[in-house]
């Protein structure tokens, strides 16, 4: 239920991101919605604290896990807050379905750590699948060409997202199984992390006086609101549903979620849905439940 809710909210995702006013950057978005994913987080973290279950802020846990867990949440969310940026302006230049597509290949990079850092040998059926999932990347990236002169070079930025989600998620999946942080505490070092960092490179790079203009901007504000929050909702409950189910399971759920920024690319933005976007989606999408089915059988069953 919690995988499949998260399906939807990544499906709306590109369409909130690109739906908001003209004239708006995308770094200011990543910004300003970094910032409201903040605020959402606080009654879940506040009461967290206050109840008995106070994760990692609580006086038994020993003081050196507590630094090791938070120098580990610091330096994962300054690349979400990377990644943030990178996925709003992915969607803004490669367009919302290419760039849902280029996101949803994120099991290729896990499977490049897998076997790089961790020694995982895969089978000749999963580099099969690899191979005819990088295969369909490129039909898409060369616009249904083929042809080198036709390569989108923001189609191979929209693979930064995934690649910096995956070296995130391998660090933090290190730490989750040995601390008693909550979801909720995670969410909100991370994003107040990735506001820190998001804020520190506006600021570095922008006049404070666009900055304060796009502040006062109520209709951009307003998006960047409805961004946060809905970001903010597929986290947490992201979390909570691998708690209770196995991660992937709960991948397989979401890997259609292209398929409804399609639908809602065509109703919304007026973006048109070409022929060789559905067919490398639908290549891509069948590797990848090949890949999460072939993984699945490979686990000991438990006793």
């Amino acid at each position: 239920m919690l995988a499949g809710i998260c399906l939807v909210i990544l499906g709306v995702m590109p369409i909130i991101a690109n739906s908001r006013p003209g004239g708006f950057g995308a770094l200011s978005f990543a910004f300003f919605l970094s910032v409201w994913q903040l605020v959402f987080s606080l009654p879940l973290l506040l009461r967290g604290i206050a109840s008995p279950d106070r994760g990692i802020f609580d006086a038994a846990v020993d003081p050196a896990t507590r630094r090791r867990t938070l120098t580990v949440l610091v330096s994962t969310g300054i690349i979400f807050g990377l990644s943030t940026y990178a996925y709003v302006l992915a969607v803004e230049k490669a367009g919302a379905v290419s760039a849902a597509i280029a996101i949803v290949s994120y099991p290729l990079f896990a499977i490049l750590w897998e076997t790089l850092f961790l020694g995982r040998r895969k089978s000749v059926f999963e580099l099969g699948l690899t191979g005819l999932l990088v295969i369909a990347l490129f039909y898409l990236a060369t616009g249904g060409t083929w042809r080198i002169d036709g390569f989108s070079v923001w189609f191979l930025f929209a693979l930064s997202v995934p690649f910096l989600w995956s070296v995130a998620h391998v660090i933090i999946k290190e730490m989750l199984g040995r601390t008693p942080i909550t979801p909720a505490q995670i969410t909100f070092i991370r994003v107040l992390v990735s506001s820190v960092f998001l804020g520190i490179v506006v600021l570095a790079t922008t006049d404070m006086r666009t900055v304060l203009d796009d502040l006062a901007n109520l209709p951009f504000q307003a998006f960047a609101l409805v961004m946060g929050l809905v970001y903010y909702v597929e986290l947490i409950l992201w979390f909570h549903a691998v708690r209770t189910i196995d991660v992937s399971l709960a991948s397989s759920i979401t890997v259609p979620w292209p398929a409804l920024t399609m639908v809602l690319a065509i109703a919304f933005l007026g973006e048109p849905v070409a022929a060789y976007q559905v067919v490398a989606f639908t290549i891509v999408a069948v590797s990848i439940y090949g890949l999460i089915l072939a993984d699945a059988r490979k686990r000991p069953v438990p006793a």
